[in-house]
């Protein structure tokens, strides 16, 4: 435990000493993972799929606001999805138009959460997000996953070859042509549950890691953990999803695992050595619980120097 602790303090001067190149590498990545996944899953456009394309996107996005990698991705998808099929791109942009305004009202700092659902989505533990959101993030942060969510099941609607073909030559035929494609991507039934019950888990953990309570995060991961499975399999039997009820279990049980880790580097305390206090001023009483943070001095090297003596002593 005390080598973890080490390790935990040691990568926090790390990233502190580093901070500005760090952030450039991680928007790289981030931008380079996304854009990797949109080439493969979608791929409709050859220019955008060239890797000199790819890595200048993604060197652009590490020097700019974070924020401007979900702009980027929703250049490469409207991209490929203009070579499939120009009305597809057309419709996709007013869904993106949409969701941009409400995701800039509501959390316009959460970009992360925005990026990082999809990329957990396709990796199948999209169970992640809810619960490091509910730890990390605020209620409003399931604004952005489910921004998040609509993307990821976006990518896999047209991914299997759906797109809207050419437009009719009346107006029905036009309008049925583009229902069936907001049908087709807003209208999935397991993306509608996926968004009622993260949003729900979100707030569940949000509201236990602030409570007072020793082991606030860990009652919050089981508990949002629990909500999500009991959620999801409420929500297969309401609607008929048919969810993988075992890929659920697994994922977020991996998910939950996972928050363990983030606990350990975001909030690791020592409720043993729990204080209560209690003060007052003029006008208040204060009753404050201090729970310090578990922490271990590193140990430090000391160097002893020995001089050789060139000549005997005389």
């Amino acid at each position: 435990m005390t080598s973890l602790l080490e390790l935990k303090q040691y990568i926090s001067k790390f990233y502190i000493k580093n901070e500005t190149y760090i952030s450039y590498v991680w928007k790289f990545l981030l931008a380079l993972i996304t854009i990797a996944i949109i080439n493969n899953k979608l791929g409709y456009m050859q220019p955008l799929n060239n890797i000199a394309i790819v890595l200048m996107a993604s060197l652009l996005c590490a020097i700019l606001p974070a924020n401007f990698i979900v702009f980027i991705a929703a250049v490469f998808i409207l991209g490929h999805l203009y070579s499939a099929a120009v009305e597809s791109a057309l419709v996709v942009a007013i869904i993106f138009l949409l969701m941009f305004l409400l995701y800039f009202r509501f959390s316009p700092k959460d970009t992360l959460a925005v990026l990082l659902t999809p990329i957990f989505f396709f990796m199948h533990i999209p169970y992640v997000m809810p619960l490091a959101m509910g730890l990390l993030g605020l209620p409003t942060s399931a604004v952005s996953v489910a921004f998040g969510l609509v993307i990821a099941y976006m990518i896999n609607y047209f991914s299997a070859g759906n797109s809207v073909g050419k437009i009719g030559t009346d107006v029905e035929e036009t309008s049925t042509q583009f229902q069936s494609v907001l049908k087709g991507i807003l209208g999935d039934k397991t993306m509608l549950v996926m968004i009622i019950v993260f949003a729900i888990a979100i707030v569940i953990v949000y509201m236990i890691r602030r409570a007072s309570i020793d082991y606030s995060w860990r009652i919050a991961i089981a508990a949002g953990s629990i909500s999500i499975i009991v959620g999801m399999l409420v929500g297969d039997l309401v609607l008929e999803t048919q969810i993988s009820f075992l890929g659920v279990i697994l994922g977020t049980v991996v998910s939950a695992a996972l928050m363990l880790v983030v606990e350990f580097f975001a909030f690791n305390v020592d409720y043993t050595r729990t204080e209560k206090v209690q003060f007052e001023d003029d006008d208040y009483y204060y009753y404050v619980k201090a729970v310090p943070k578990v922490t271990v001095s590193a140990p430090e090297r000391r160097v002893k120097k020995i001089n050789r003596a060139n000549g005997r002593r005389r």
